[in-house]
């Protein structure tokens, strides 16, 4: 492999996380537009409309669904989390009077003073209430971010419908950036990359409403409130591996457990371990099967990206795997090993 080709794929490797972090709102936007490029296609051949108004209908019609549903989920979903915030400062106090009165207990039945436990006590009280800081601090955290993520939709927005009607000009400005002889396995290239990455969403979809439901059925069989949006909630959280179900489902089990619950907590640490269990049996699989590639590869490329850089690194290093097969497929990675 020659110096310039490393070169290459170096500053191709830069670029893509360059992509992921800095350039996500037009990345998606990408996505996006390609998502529904058959739509902008339809609707040229079928009404013998131009590039513009096709592109503007179908981005429009898009964003439009993408809105309604953002709307009803974010609404539903806000009012039931500030519905159990408002909960948040009762359930501590009940921890707290339960603790106090097994210390109590305790100090009875062994006959001491009970100072140690007392201590205890008050130790895990202000650690509970430190724990409250935090989620205080994150939720207003999130509120200061709330600018950031709406000046981040708008740009998202705007460029859906620029890429919309400038997707055909893109692409044969980014073919002509090779050699006229090297312009078919480009777009050969393309096509199996644009395969795999949307077999890669598929699979992530995939995966991701495998947990809704399974979350949701489990809470319902357990009847706990708001199954709706806790299960989105937890859905959301195990998408990203840093965090997982376990860090909303392991704490709420606990949490029952020590307010005397123990049948729903045990439920939910039963829950927790059926959807762990689950995803980490088929979720190579299905990944593997959806980008084409084994489901060691898979499962190799989520953990080394996610070692290497992240939570960037779940969604970077499958597709790094992606755009590699894609140039072996097109001829353009053809090199051999040669032990003399």
């Amino acid at each position: 492999m020659s110096f310039r080709l490393l070169l290459m794929l170096g500053l191709g490797l830069l670029f893509l996380y360059l992509l992921f972090t800095a350039g996500a709102p037009f990345l998606l936007a990408l996505v996006s537009v390609i998502i529904f490029e058959p739509l902008t296609q339809y609707l040229m051949k079928q009404f013998r409309l131009n590039r513009a108004l096709a592109s503007a209908i179908s981005a429009t019609v898009f964003s439009g669904a993408l809105l309604g549903l953002l709307g009803f989920l974010g609404m539903r979903l806000v009012g039931e989390l500030i519905a159990f915030w408002s909960k948040v400062p009762a359930y501590i106090r009940e921890v707290n009077l339960i603790v106090q009165d097994w210390v109590n207990r305790l100090t009875q039945k062994l006959g001491e003073e009970g100072i140690p436990l007392e201590s205890g006590v008050s130790s895990l009280t202000s650690a509970l209430e430190r724990l409250v800081g935090t989620i205080s601090s994150a939720l207003i955290n999130f509120a200061k971010a709330l600018p950031d993520m709406l000046i981040f939709f708008i740009v998202y927005l705007v460029a859906v419908y620029l890429f919309a009607y400038s997707l055909p000009h893109m692409k044969a400005s980014f073919l002509s950036l090779f050699h006229e002889s090297s312009r078919d396995q480009i777009d050969s290239v393309l096509a199996n990359l644009r395969k795999s990455v949307f077999g890669f969403l598929r699979a992530q979809l995939i995966l991701s409403s495998l947990t809704y439901i399974l979350t949701f059925v489990g809470l319902l069989i357990l009847d706990i409130g708001y199954p709706l949006a806790i299960a989105l909630l937890v859905t959301v959280v195990d998408i990203l591996p840093v965090l997982g179900t376990g860090t909303v489902l392991v704490p709420w089990a606990g949490y029952l457990i020590v307010t005397g619950d123990i049948v729903t907590g045990i439920g939910l640490f039963l829950l927790y371990l059926v959807i762990t269990v689950i995803r980490r049996i088929i979720e190579p699989k299905i990944l593997g099967d959806a980008i084409g590639i084994s489901a060691l590869a898979a499962l190799i490329s989520l953990y080394v990206g996610y070692k290497l850089i992240g939570v960037i690194g779940v969604f970077l290093g499958p597709i790094v795997v992606m755009i590699f097969l894609a140039a072996r497929r097109a001829g353009l990675l053809q090199f051999r090993i040669k032990v003399d």
